[in-house]
Protein backbone atom coordinates (compact mmCIF):
# COMPACT_ATOMS: atom_id res chain seq x y z
CA UNK A 1 0.00 0.00 0.00
CA UNK A 2 2.69 2.17 1.09
CA UNK A 3 5.61 0.53 -0.05
CA UNK A 4 8.51 1.17 2.73
CA UNK A 5 7.71 4.24 3.93
CA UNK A 6 6.00 4.02 7.78
CA UNK A 7 3.75 6.69 8.99
CA UNK A 8 4.45 7.71 12.76
CA UNK A 9 2.90 10.28 15.40
CA UNK A 10 0.75 9.31 18.27
CA UNK A 11 -0.91 12.52 18.36
CA UNK A 12 -3.17 13.55 14.71
CA UNK A 13 -0.98 16.68 14.28
CA UNK A 14 2.44 14.25 14.10
CA UNK A 15 0.46 11.87 12.09
CA UNK A 16 -0.78 14.32 9.75
CA UNK A 17 2.85 15.75 9.43
CA UNK A 18 4.60 12.63 8.75
CA UNK A 19 2.34 12.02 5.98
CA UNK A 20 2.56 15.12 4.42
CA UNK A 21 6.20 14.61 5.08
CA UNK A 22 5.96 11.54 3.35
CA UNK A 23 4.30 13.45 0.20
CA UNK A 24 6.62 16.48 0.04
CA UNK A 25 9.28 14.08 -0.42
CA UNK A 26 8.07 11.58 -3.36
CA UNK A 27 8.23 8.87 -0.56
CA UNK A 28 4.28 8.31 -1.20
CA UNK A 29 3.26 9.12 -4.72
CA UNK A 30 0.65 10.85 -5.97
CA UNK A 31 -2.53 8.50 -5.78
CA UNK A 32 -1.41 5.74 -3.05
CA UNK A 33 -3.51 4.24 -1.08
CA UNK A 34 -3.75 5.28 2.95
CA UNK A 35 -3.88 2.57 5.46
CA UNK A 36 -7.48 2.64 6.91
CA UNK A 37 -8.49 4.41 9.52
CA UNK A 38 -8.52 1.38 12.41
CA UNK A 39 -5.86 -0.32 10.64
CA UNK A 40 -3.41 2.91 11.18
CA UNK A 41 -4.49 3.08 14.72
CA UNK A 42 -3.96 -0.31 15.64
CA UNK A 43 -0.45 0.17 14.03
CA UNK A 44 0.26 2.98 15.91
CA UNK A 45 -1.39 2.63 19.23
CA UNK A 46 -3.45 5.29 19.28
CA UNK A 47 -7.48 6.28 19.19
CA UNK A 48 -8.57 5.54 15.89
CA UNK A 49 -10.66 9.12 16.48
CA UNK A 50 -6.98 10.56 16.78
CA UNK A 51 -6.26 8.99 12.98
CA UNK A 52 -9.46 10.46 11.64
CA UNK A 53 -8.67 13.70 12.57
CA UNK A 54 -5.10 13.57 11.37
CA UNK A 55 -6.97 12.43 7.88
CA UNK A 56 -9.53 15.29 8.47
CA UNK A 57 -6.95 17.88 8.95
CA UNK A 58 -4.46 16.57 5.41
CA UNK A 59 -8.02 16.90 2.97
CA UNK A 60 -8.41 20.58 4.13
CA UNK A 61 -4.98 20.89 3.18
CA UNK A 62 -5.46 19.47 -0.04
CA UNK A 63 -2.88 16.81 0.59
CA UNK A 64 -5.52 13.89 0.67
CA UNK A 65 -9.04 12.83 -0.55
CA UNK A 66 -11.37 10.52 0.70
CA UNK A 67 -13.95 8.55 -1.84
CA UNK A 68 -16.23 6.34 0.56
CA UNK A 69 -15.43 2.79 1.15
CA UNK A 70 -12.66 3.34 -1.78
CA UNK A 71 -10.50 4.73 1.22
CA UNK A 72 -8.04 8.12 1.39
CA UNK A 73 -5.36 8.39 -1.09
CA UNK A 74 -2.95 10.75 -1.78
CA UNK A 75 -4.55 13.24 -4.19
CA UNK A 76 -3.22 13.05 -7.85
CA UNK A 77 -1.63 16.93 -7.59
CA UNK A 78 -1.19 17.50 -3.70
CA UNK A 79 -1.26 21.12 -2.44
CA UNK A 80 2.56 20.80 -2.10
CA UNK A 81 3.05 20.31 -5.73
CA UNK A 82 0.98 23.25 -7.47
CA UNK A 83 0.20 23.12 -11.57
CA UNK A 84 2.39 25.73 -11.61
CA UNK A 85 5.59 24.31 -10.43
CA UNK A 86 5.54 21.63 -13.39
CA UNK A 87 7.50 24.10 -15.28
CA UNK A 88 9.09 22.64 -18.48
CA UNK A 89 12.79 23.99 -19.08
CA UNK A 90 13.21 25.88 -21.63
CA UNK A 91 16.83 25.15 -23.33
CA UNK A 92 18.91 28.16 -24.68
CA UNK A 93 18.00 29.22 -28.53
CA UNK A 94 14.45 27.85 -27.85
CA UNK A 95 11.60 30.23 -28.04
CA UNK A 96 9.93 30.36 -25.04
CA UNK A 97 5.90 31.01 -25.85
CA UNK A 98 5.15 28.87 -22.38
CA UNK A 99 5.09 31.26 -19.86
CA UNK A 100 1.94 32.96 -20.06
CA UNK A 101 3.17 36.64 -19.56
CA UNK A 102 2.49 39.81 -21.10
CA UNK A 103 4.12 41.66 -23.34
CA UNK A 104 6.91 43.73 -21.38
CA UNK A 105 6.81 46.26 -24.20
CA UNK A 106 3.12 46.62 -23.67
CA UNK A 107 3.52 47.32 -19.76
CA UNK A 108 3.75 51.28 -18.53
CA UNK A 109 6.90 52.11 -16.44
CA UNK A 110 5.94 52.12 -12.70
CA UNK A 111 8.79 55.05 -12.35
CA UNK A 112 6.61 58.07 -12.50
CA UNK A 113 3.35 56.17 -11.06
CA UNK A 114 5.86 54.89 -7.67
CA UNK A 115 7.52 58.06 -7.19
CA UNK A 116 3.93 60.05 -7.57
CA UNK A 117 2.80 57.74 -4.91
CA UNK A 118 5.56 58.69 -2.40
CA UNK A 119 5.14 62.65 -3.15
CA UNK A 120 1.42 61.90 -2.01
CA UNK A 121 2.67 59.42 1.07
CA UNK A 122 4.57 61.95 1.88
CA UNK A 123 2.04 64.47 2.53
CA UNK A 124 -0.47 61.78 3.56
CA UNK A 125 1.11 59.08 5.71
CA UNK A 126 -0.76 55.57 5.93
CA UNK A 127 -1.67 54.94 9.45
CA UNK A 128 -3.72 52.04 11.53
CA UNK A 129 -6.99 52.56 11.24
CA UNK A 130 -7.84 54.31 8.03
CA UNK A 131 -9.97 53.39 5.53
CA UNK A 132 -8.64 50.34 3.71
CA UNK A 133 -9.45 51.44 0.06
CA UNK A 134 -7.95 54.82 -0.81
CA UNK A 135 -11.43 57.23 -1.87
CA UNK A 136 -9.99 58.34 -5.39
CA UNK A 137 -8.95 54.60 -6.02
CA UNK A 138 -12.48 53.63 -4.88
CA UNK A 139 -14.38 55.71 -6.94
CA UNK A 140 -12.57 55.39 -10.26
CA UNK A 141 -13.09 51.53 -10.12
CA UNK A 142 -16.44 52.34 -9.19
CA UNK A 143 -17.00 54.45 -12.30
CA UNK A 144 -15.26 51.64 -14.51
CA UNK A 145 -17.76 49.00 -13.00
CA UNK A 146 -20.92 51.09 -13.65
CA UNK A 147 -19.24 51.70 -17.08
CA UNK A 148 -19.71 47.72 -17.39
CA UNK A 149 -22.97 46.92 -15.86
CA UNK A 150 -21.69 45.59 -13.19
CA UNK A 151 -24.74 45.95 -10.23
CA UNK A 152 -23.48 48.39 -7.20
CA UNK A 153 -21.97 46.54 -4.40
CA UNK A 154 -19.94 46.98 -1.56
CA UNK A 155 -15.94 47.00 -2.40
CA UNK A 156 -12.51 45.34 -1.22
CA UNK A 157 -8.90 45.39 -2.20
CA UNK A 158 -6.70 41.93 -2.15
CA UNK A 159 -3.27 41.21 -3.28
CA UNK A 160 -3.60 39.60 -6.81
CA UNK A 161 -6.78 37.60 -8.30
CA UNK A 162 -5.97 34.50 -7.13
CA UNK A 163 -5.95 36.18 -3.60
CA UNK A 164 -8.97 37.31 -3.75
CA UNK A 165 -10.81 34.13 -5.41
CA UNK A 166 -9.13 32.62 -2.33
CA UNK A 167 -10.84 35.39 0.54
CA UNK A 168 -14.15 34.99 -0.88
CA UNK A 169 -14.15 30.87 -1.32
CA UNK A 170 -13.17 31.24 2.34
CA UNK A 171 -15.82 33.67 3.08
CA UNK A 172 -19.07 31.46 2.27
CA UNK A 173 -17.15 27.69 1.92
CA UNK A 174 -16.27 25.12 4.14
CA UNK A 175 -13.86 22.10 2.97
CA UNK A 176 -16.01 19.61 1.77
CA UNK A 177 -17.92 21.83 -0.20
CA UNK A 178 -18.39 21.66 -3.70
CA UNK A 179 -17.00 24.76 -5.90
CA UNK A 180 -17.59 24.59 -9.82
CA UNK A 181 -14.29 25.25 -11.99
CA UNK A 182 -13.53 25.84 -15.31
CA UNK A 183 -12.56 22.82 -17.48
CA UNK A 184 -9.72 23.52 -19.10
CA UNK A 185 -8.98 26.33 -16.70
CA UNK A 186 -6.91 28.82 -14.48
CA UNK A 187 -4.18 25.89 -13.06
CA UNK A 188 -4.02 28.08 -9.64
CA UNK A 189 -7.69 28.06 -9.20
CA UNK A 190 -7.48 24.12 -10.65
CA UNK A 191 -5.26 23.65 -7.03
CA UNK A 192 -6.21 26.33 -4.97
CA UNK A 193 -9.88 24.81 -4.52
CA UNK A 194 -8.35 21.25 -2.88
CA UNK A 195 -5.81 23.16 -0.63
CA UNK A 196 -9.55 24.42 0.71
CA UNK A 197 -10.47 21.07 1.15
CA UNK A 198 -13.06 22.10 -1.50
CA UNK A 199 -14.04 19.14 -3.94
CA UNK A 200 -13.93 20.01 -7.56
CA UNK A 201 -16.87 19.66 -10.13
CA UNK A 202 -15.04 20.38 -13.59
CA UNK A 203 -17.03 22.44 -15.80
CA UNK A 204 -16.29 22.19 -19.75
CA UNK A 205 -15.84 25.63 -21.48
CA UNK A 206 -16.33 26.49 -25.18
CA UNK A 207 -15.58 29.53 -26.89
CA UNK A 208 -18.42 31.55 -24.82
CA UNK A 209 -17.34 30.49 -21.72
CA UNK A 210 -18.77 27.70 -19.17
CA UNK A 211 -21.45 25.58 -21.44
CA UNK A 212 -24.69 25.65 -19.68
CA UNK A 213 -25.19 21.86 -19.35
CA UNK A 214 -22.23 21.56 -17.67
CA UNK A 215 -22.71 24.26 -15.06
CA UNK A 216 -26.61 22.68 -14.61
CA UNK A 217 -24.98 19.53 -14.00
CA UNK A 218 -22.36 20.98 -11.39
CA UNK A 219 -25.27 22.65 -9.88
CA UNK A 220 -27.35 19.25 -9.38
CA UNK A 221 -23.94 18.09 -8.07
CA UNK A 222 -24.56 20.36 -5.27
CA UNK A 223 -21.71 23.24 -6.41
CA UNK A 224 -21.93 26.12 -3.81
CA UNK A 225 -20.12 28.59 -5.96
CA UNK A 226 -19.54 28.81 -9.40
CA UNK A 227 -15.93 30.16 -10.24
CA UNK A 228 -15.64 32.04 -14.23
CA UNK A 229 -13.32 33.91 -15.94
CA UNK A 230 -15.20 36.64 -17.35
CA UNK A 231 -13.22 37.06 -20.63
CA UNK A 232 -9.00 36.14 -21.37
CA UNK A 233 -9.72 33.04 -19.87
CA UNK A 234 -6.60 30.70 -18.92
CA UNK A 235 -5.90 28.88 -21.22
CA UNK A 236 -7.93 28.32 -23.46
CA UNK A 237 -9.14 32.43 -24.62
CA UNK A 238 -12.74 32.05 -24.24
CA UNK A 239 -14.86 34.89 -23.13
CA UNK A 240 -18.27 34.88 -22.12
CA UNK A 241 -20.26 36.47 -24.47
CA UNK A 242 -24.03 38.02 -24.01
CA UNK A 243 -26.29 35.23 -24.71
CA UNK A 244 -24.15 32.61 -22.91
CA UNK A 245 -24.22 34.73 -19.82
CA UNK A 246 -28.16 35.30 -20.29
CA UNK A 247 -28.64 31.57 -20.26
CA UNK A 248 -26.43 31.10 -17.53
CA UNK A 249 -28.07 33.82 -15.08
CA UNK A 250 -31.35 32.18 -16.28
CA UNK A 251 -30.23 28.73 -14.50
CA UNK A 252 -28.33 30.64 -11.71
CA UNK A 253 -31.38 32.09 -11.12
CA UNK A 254 -33.03 29.10 -9.96
CA UNK A 255 -29.88 28.41 -7.30
CA UNK A 256 -29.93 31.67 -5.31
CA UNK A 257 -27.91 29.86 -2.83
CA UNK A 258 -24.74 29.95 -4.99
CA UNK A 259 -21.68 32.11 -4.97
CA UNK A 260 -20.97 33.41 -8.19
CA UNK A 261 -17.54 34.66 -8.61
CA UNK A 262 -16.48 36.51 -11.92
CA UNK A 263 -13.08 36.66 -12.82
CA UNK A 264 -12.21 39.57 -15.05
CA UNK A 265 -8.13 39.61 -14.70
CA UNK A 266 -8.12 40.57 -18.19
CA UNK A 267 -9.73 43.75 -17.94
CA UNK A 268 -7.33 46.25 -19.49
CA UNK A 269 -6.37 44.05 -22.42
CA UNK A 270 -9.20 42.93 -23.92
CA UNK A 271 -11.67 44.34 -26.45
CA UNK A 272 -14.34 41.97 -26.01
CA UNK A 273 -17.63 43.23 -23.61
CA UNK A 274 -18.15 42.60 -20.16
CA UNK A 275 -21.09 40.05 -19.89
CA UNK A 276 -20.50 38.99 -15.90
CA UNK A 277 -22.88 36.85 -14.22
CA UNK A 278 -22.64 38.67 -11.11
CA UNK A 279 -25.46 40.06 -9.04
CA UNK A 280 -28.11 36.92 -9.82
CA UNK A 281 -27.34 35.40 -6.89
CA UNK A 282 -27.29 36.28 -3.49
CA UNK A 283 -23.50 36.52 -2.72
CA UNK A 284 -21.24 37.39 -5.73
CA UNK A 285 -18.20 38.89 -6.38
CA UNK A 286 -16.34 40.35 -9.47
CA UNK A 287 -12.52 40.88 -9.15
CA UNK A 288 -9.93 42.65 -11.03
CA UNK A 289 -6.31 42.52 -10.93
CA UNK A 290 -3.94 45.41 -12.39
CA UNK A 291 -1.16 42.65 -13.00
CA UNK A 292 -2.02 41.84 -16.66
CA UNK A 293 -2.49 45.22 -18.00
CA UNK A 294 0.25 46.92 -15.26
CA UNK A 295 2.94 44.56 -14.17
CA UNK A 296 2.60 41.07 -12.92
CA UNK A 297 4.42 42.64 -9.53
CA UNK A 298 1.83 45.19 -9.25
CA UNK A 299 0.02 43.17 -6.65
CA UNK A 300 -3.56 44.92 -6.41
CA UNK A 301 -6.89 43.54 -7.54
CA UNK A 302 -10.48 45.27 -6.92
CA UNK A 303 -12.94 43.23 -5.64
CA UNK A 304 -16.87 44.22 -5.62
CA UNK A 305 -19.97 42.45 -4.49
CA UNK A 306 -23.14 41.51 -2.10
CA UNK A 307 -22.18 43.53 1.36
CA UNK A 308 -21.91 40.05 3.21
CA UNK A 309 -19.27 38.78 1.18
CA UNK A 310 -16.92 41.98 1.28
CA UNK A 311 -17.46 42.25 5.03
CA UNK A 312 -16.25 39.12 5.62
CA UNK A 313 -13.47 39.56 3.11
CA UNK A 314 -12.47 42.57 4.97
CA UNK A 315 -13.24 41.24 8.37
CA UNK A 316 -10.81 38.36 7.50
CA UNK A 317 -7.94 40.29 6.01
CA UNK A 318 -8.04 42.60 8.91
CA UNK A 319 -6.89 39.84 11.34
CA UNK A 320 -3.89 38.43 8.16
CA UNK A 321 -2.11 41.54 6.09
CA UNK A 322 -4.92 44.63 7.07
CA UNK A 323 -5.08 46.16 4.12
CA UNK A 324 -3.64 46.79 1.06
CA UNK A 325 -0.51 48.72 0.52
CA UNK A 326 -1.42 52.52 -0.07
CA UNK A 327 1.71 52.87 -2.00
CA UNK A 328 0.65 50.20 -4.14
CA UNK A 329 -3.20 52.30 -4.21
CA UNK A 330 -1.87 55.26 -4.80
CA UNK A 331 0.29 54.03 -7.72
CA UNK A 332 -2.53 52.68 -9.62
CA UNK A 333 -4.44 55.61 -9.06
CA UNK A 334 -1.62 57.50 -10.80
CA UNK A 335 -1.43 54.99 -13.78
CA UNK A 336 -4.88 54.90 -14.08
CA UNK A 337 -5.75 58.86 -14.61
CA UNK A 338 -2.20 59.74 -16.74
CA UNK A 339 -3.61 57.36 -19.43
CA UNK A 340 0.04 55.54 -19.00
CA UNK A 341 -1.94 52.64 -20.93
CA UNK A 342 -4.11 52.46 -23.77
CA UNK A 343 -6.68 49.74 -23.01
CA UNK A 344 -7.73 49.51 -27.23
CA UNK A 345 -4.32 49.70 -28.17
CA UNK A 346 -3.23 47.22 -26.21
CA UNK A 347 -6.10 44.92 -26.93
CA UNK A 348 -5.71 45.14 -30.62
CA UNK A 349 -1.97 44.30 -30.15
CA UNK A 350 -2.58 41.04 -28.40
CA UNK A 351 -5.61 40.63 -30.99
CA UNK A 352 -3.18 40.76 -33.72
CA UNK A 353 -1.11 38.12 -32.96
CA UNK A 354 -3.13 35.97 -31.25
CA UNK A 355 -5.74 36.22 -34.65
CA UNK A 356 -2.85 35.88 -36.81
CA UNK A 357 -1.88 32.81 -35.68
CA UNK A 358 -5.47 31.26 -35.57
CA UNK A 359 -5.82 32.12 -39.18
CA UNK A 360 -2.72 30.73 -39.83
CA UNK A 361 -2.90 27.40 -38.19
CA UNK A 362 -6.56 26.99 -40.05
CA UNK A 363 -4.69 27.79 -43.60
CA UNK A 364 -3.00 24.77 -42.25
CA UNK A 365 -5.84 22.44 -41.16
CA UNK A 366 -5.28 22.97 -37.80
CA UNK A 367 -8.20 24.36 -35.54
CA UNK A 368 -7.30 26.44 -32.91
CA UNK A 369 -9.54 28.65 -29.77
CA UNK A 370 -8.63 32.22 -28.40
CA UNK A 371 -11.22 34.28 -28.57
CA UNK A 372 -9.95 37.33 -26.45
CA UNK A 373 -6.36 38.10 -24.16
CA UNK A 374 -3.10 36.29 -24.94
CA UNK A 375 -3.25 32.78 -25.14
CA UNK A 376 -4.22 30.35 -27.72
CA UNK A 377 -5.63 26.76 -26.82
CA UNK A 378 -4.74 23.77 -29.42
CA UNK A 379 -6.43 20.25 -28.62
CA UNK A 380 -4.26 17.33 -29.35
CA UNK A 381 -4.47 13.79 -29.64
CA UNK A 382 -0.96 13.42 -27.61
CA UNK A 383 -0.02 16.83 -25.52
CA UNK A 384 3.40 15.36 -24.38
CA UNK A 385 4.28 14.28 -28.11
CA UNK A 386 3.28 17.63 -29.44
CA UNK A 387 5.13 19.86 -26.46
CA UNK A 388 8.14 17.48 -27.52
CA UNK A 389 7.83 17.91 -30.98
CA UNK A 390 7.51 21.72 -31.08
CA UNK A 391 10.62 22.04 -28.46
CA UNK A 392 13.31 20.36 -31.13
CA UNK A 393 11.81 22.59 -33.75
CA UNK A 394 12.82 25.43 -31.95
CA UNK A 395 9.22 26.46 -30.25
CA UNK A 396 8.35 25.79 -26.15
CA UNK A 397 4.64 25.77 -25.44
CA UNK A 398 2.72 24.92 -22.34
CA UNK A 399 1.23 21.07 -22.22
CA UNK A 400 -2.41 21.09 -21.11
CA UNK A 401 -2.44 18.69 -18.13
CA UNK A 402 -1.68 21.82 -15.98
CA UNK A 403 -5.02 23.56 -16.61
CA UNK A 404 -7.74 20.30 -16.51
CA UNK A 405 -9.38 17.67 -14.99
CA UNK A 406 -11.36 16.37 -17.59
CA UNK A 407 -11.07 17.56 -20.41
CA UNK A 408 -8.97 16.78 -23.32
CA UNK A 409 -5.50 17.30 -24.19
CA UNK A 410 -4.37 20.33 -25.38
CA UNK A 411 -1.45 22.91 -25.28
CA UNK A 412 -1.26 26.48 -24.56
CA UNK A 413 0.69 28.67 -26.39
CA UNK A 414 0.96 32.52 -25.46
CA UNK A 415 1.01 34.87 -27.71
CA UNK A 416 2.24 37.90 -26.07
CA UNK A 417 5.53 38.64 -27.80
CA UNK A 418 5.37 36.66 -30.96
CA UNK A 419 5.85 39.03 -33.96
CA UNK A 420 4.49 38.85 -37.11
CA UNK A 421 7.27 37.32 -38.56
CA UNK A 422 7.09 34.30 -36.53
CA UNK A 423 3.84 33.93 -37.16
CA UNK A 424 4.64 31.59 -39.93
CA UNK A 425 7.20 29.31 -38.95
CA UNK A 426 5.18 28.63 -35.78
CA UNK A 427 2.24 27.43 -37.70
CA UNK A 428 4.61 25.31 -39.64
CA UNK A 429 6.14 23.84 -36.65
CA UNK A 430 2.89 23.26 -35.04
CA UNK A 431 0.91 21.75 -38.32
CA UNK A 432 3.86 19.31 -38.16
CA UNK A 433 3.55 18.30 -34.90
CA UNK A 434 -0.38 17.84 -34.71
CA UNK A 435 -2.76 15.80 -35.41
CA UNK A 436 -6.17 17.94 -35.81
CA UNK A 437 -8.66 17.46 -33.31
CA UNK A 438 -12.08 18.74 -34.38
CA UNK A 439 -15.11 20.11 -32.01
CA UNK A 440 -16.17 23.42 -30.41
CA UNK A 441 -15.52 22.50 -26.80
CA UNK A 442 -12.39 21.91 -24.85
CA UNK A 443 -13.25 18.42 -23.82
Amino acid sequence: MLGDYLISGRRASEIAASIETGVGAGALAPGALLPPMRELAAELGVNPNTVAAAYRTLRERGVIETDGRRGSRVRARPATAPRDALRMAVPAGVRNLAEGNPDLALLPSLEGALAAAARRYAKEPTLYGQDPVVPDLARLARAAFEADGVPAGAMALTSGALDGIERVLAAHLRPGDAVAVEDPGWGSVLDLAPALGLRVLPVAVDDEGPVPEAVARALAEGARALVVTSRAQNPTGAAVSAPRARELKELLAGHPGVLVIDDDHGHGIVDVPLCALSGVTRHWALIRSTAKAYGPDLRLAVLTGDAVTMDRVRGRQRLGPGWVSRLLQYAVVELWTSGAVDPTAVARSYGLRRDGLIAALAERGVPAHGRSGMNVWLPVADETAVVTRLLTAGWAVRAGAGYRVEAGPGVRITVSTLTQDEVAPLADAVAAAVRPVAGGRFD
